[in-house]
């Protein structure tokens, strides 16, 4: 197989698959703006051309909550295009964008749309939010100013999945024959964020009281009614507990 190229390549993710990739004796270009060989900037499409010379396969990692996503895919599928030689880009999306109407969701989802309509061969896959994300949560709203206890988003259930898990599906799939949109993952355990919340903190030696806070939006109404889950698909092995243990 010839090179192959993952975008995010210095992310919590991309990093990841970077390094599987490479342990099975695979070439592989890490793309970031801070990189000394192939600094590609997703934003305007900017070293993407000399890095896709002569690839055949894409993991697209590269994301951003701030927005952009569509931006950076369209640069991306464009040069895939110039380069003439992809034949899979892989694409990590979110369980529930096509159902919950959050911004960040629905974007991820214009970009699925947008590598199915490119004509050239994608393979996508959706997870479950990640354990990180999780703690990321708490963590943030553990540290308000002013405020006694950590306000959680009430009956949200979450389902977190270990990154290692998904890099190591996606180092699989990143083979040059795509396989469309292929089975989604989810994590071993479902919980509401609240409970998640008090694990964490008890893992972290904290005593703060977790209250969960109705809130208002069909975004929240779509995560209350479970649309981030994939009970169906709860391949992931290592739990949440794992995870904290492991920090």
């Amino acid at each position: 197989m010839s090179a192959i190229l993952v975008t995010g390549g210095t992310g919590n993710l991309g990093a990841l698959v970077v390094g599987m990739l490479r342990e099975q004796g695979h070439e592989v270009r890490a793309l970031s703006r801070s990189s000394a060989e192939f600094p590609v900037d997703l934003r305007d499409g900017s070293g993407l051309d000399a890095a896709l010379a002569g690839a055949e396969v894409v993991v697209h990692c590269a994301s951003s909550p701030r927005g952009g996503d569509d931006v950076a895919a369209g640069h991306l599928i464009e040069a895939s295009r110039r380069a003439g030689t992809v034949t899979n880009l892989v694409y990590i999306s979110i369980v529930g964008v096509d159902v919950v109407p959050l911004g960040y969701y629905r974007t991820k989802l214009r970009v699925e749309r947008m590598l199915e309509d490119s004509g050239l061969g994608v393979t996508i896959l959706r997870t479950t939010q990640f354990h990180d994300l999780v703690a990321q949560v708490t963590a943030s709203m553990a540290k308000l100013p002013l405020v006694p206890v950590v306000p959680l988003p009430k009956g949200v259930r979450v389902q977190p999945i270990a990154v290692e898990e998904v890099a190591d599906r996606l180092a699989e799939l990143a083979v040059p024959v795509p396989a469309g949109r292929v089975a989604d993952m989810g994590g071993p355990e479902v919980r509401t964020l609240e409970e998640w919340g008090r694990e964490y903190l008890a893992a972290a030696g904290s005593r703060r009281r977790v209250v969960g806070v109705r809130m208002a939006g069909a975004a929240y109404a779509g995560f209350r009614r479970g649309g981030n889950l994939a009970p169906d698909r709860a391949v992931g092995r290592i739990t949440f507990g794992e995870y904290l243990a492991a920090r």
